[in-house]
């Protein structure tokens, strides 16, 4: 099928005009493919993760380790989805420490300057980490591992924070009353 802009034209579902580089709390939850369980299993109310799904979990983590601003808050890998709150905060050491950035010529002699991902970037970062170590594992090269695009929501304050905070922590309970069911990985 050839390319018509009408029928196949994406359409953003980011707030429209909304810095997302600015400091603040998002919460995120990625897919996988065809909602396939790849990454484990819930037994009685706890998530066992698979080989990939601990890849998932670490390439999660790597994010705070790479990028100073980032913060990860509560966050859990599903059988087949990730649902996770990461904190962009201000300052380029997020609270670090020091400053893994050398300065650049655009700044003032001794200024760091750190050139901050947008929330996109983040997502799209982890995705490619986490991908192409899943398919190194089950030798897949180029596989496709996560759905296109993200859910995303911009928490506003601290009892919407709470109220995320919960739903991530209760999502392995509630795995059974799902009402997208998970499909059976083709890959397992």
């Amino acid at each position: 099928m050839s390319y018509d802009p009408e029928r196949h034209h994406r359409r953003s579902i980011r707030l429209r005009g909304y810095d997302y580089t600015q400091a603040g709390a998002y919460f995120v939850t990625l897919c996988a493919r065809d909602r396939a369980c790849l990454f484990g299993e819930v037994v009685n109310g706890d998530v066992r993760l698979s080989d990939a799904g601990r890849i998932v979990a670490d390439a999660w983590e790597w994010l705070a380790v790479q990028y100073p601003y980032v913060a990860l808050d509560a966050w859990v890998v599903m059988p087949n989805h990730l649902h996770g709150i990461i904190v962009m905060v201000d300052g380029d050491d997020g609270g670090r420490g020091g400053s893994r950035t050398a300065p650049t010529g655009d700044a003032p002699s001794g200024t760091v300057v750190v050139k901050r991902k947008p929330l996109g970037r983040l997502i799209g970062a982890f995705k490619t980490v986490s991908t192409k170590r899943i398919n190194e594992i089950r030798g897949t090269p180029g596989a496709t591992l996560w759905q296109r695009n993200y859910y995303e929501h911009v928490i506003r304050g601290d009892a919407d924070l709470r109220r995320i905070r919960a739903y991530i922590a209760d999502n392995p309970a509630r795995w059974g009353r799902d009402r997208n069911p998970p499909r059976p990985s083709p890959h397992t």
